[in-house]
């Protein structure tokens, strides 16, 4: 079974159809990644998987671990196991990266987790990215660089242990050294929790490194070709003019 289907999906924002009947399936533990032209629905895809109230579905399904999750709220869909990391993370002045990971735990699993364990494990996925411990006990985003918000949002994955994350355009606008981290990031993810992937992107830069299962490719709210590894190094050649 699948531990994520999606069926004839349909999403319209202010009355505009973006998807128009997409089809996706990913296997637990697989690795998939969404290509395309800006603007051909593909973070719109990723919103509406998790819930976001501007994303209308008009039609279709989505299932996820065997679980009817197409009309379920965001807050719920968080504790079936999903996450999503965002193209452009938000600024939280007063709280701390650390008291945010912490609360988001607890919010997630229910239960209060002891602080010698939480700090355990923080400690643990800091060194697995390489990042200082300081970094944790700054305001969430605040005064990061582009590349520092890329980082904790792979923390925050690496943290929560989701069974299925969404990466948003993660690499975009990274230099040679955060795509890197970032990097390190997925690949203790896939080794330590093992979860599914979807890593949305219009570049490939990031993919480099990583086994890819299966490759899509959206273009105008359709998915207009599939594959598998090969079909990135197509992209690479010749771009998405082919499918448009």
């Amino acid at each position: 079974m699948s531990l994520l289907e999606i069926k004839g999906l349909k999403v319209s924002v202010e009355d505009k159809e973006i998807l128009k009947g997409i089809d996706l399936e990913i296997g637990s533990g697989e690795t998939h990644v969404i290509m395309g032209p800006n603007g051909a629905g593909k973070s719109t895809l990723g919103f509406s998987i998790m819930g976001s109230p501007e994303y209308e579905k008009t039609g279709g399904t989505i299932i996820f671990d065997g679980e009817d999750i197409t009309d379920m709220s965001i807050d719920k869909i968080a504790r079936k196991g999903v996450f999503l990391s965002f193209q452009n993370p938000v600024e939280i002045p007063g709280i701390t990266l650390k008291s945010f990971l912490r609360n988001a735990l607890e919010q997630i699993t229910g239960e209060r987790m002891r602080m010698r364990d939480f700090n355990k494990r923080l400690d643990e996925c800091l060194k697995a990215l390489d990042m200082s411990p300081e970094y944790a006990t700054r305001d969430l985003n605040v005064g990061f660089s582009g590349g520092e918000k890329k980082k904790a949002e792979i923390l925050q994955m690496l943290m929560l242990r989701p069974k299925f994350a969404i990466l948003d355009e993660t690499d975009s606008g990274l230099d040679v050294d955060a795509v890197r981290t970032v990097s390190m990031g997925i690949e203790a993810y896939k080794k330590e929790v093992g979860g599914a992937l979807m890593i949305i992107t219009h570049s490939t830069k990031i993919l480099e490194a990583l086994d890819v299962d299966r490759s899509h490719v959206i273009v105008n709210g359709k998915v207009v070709k599939e594959g598998g590894r090969e079909l990135i190094d197509n992209i690479n050649e010749n771009g998405f003019e082919q499918f448009v």
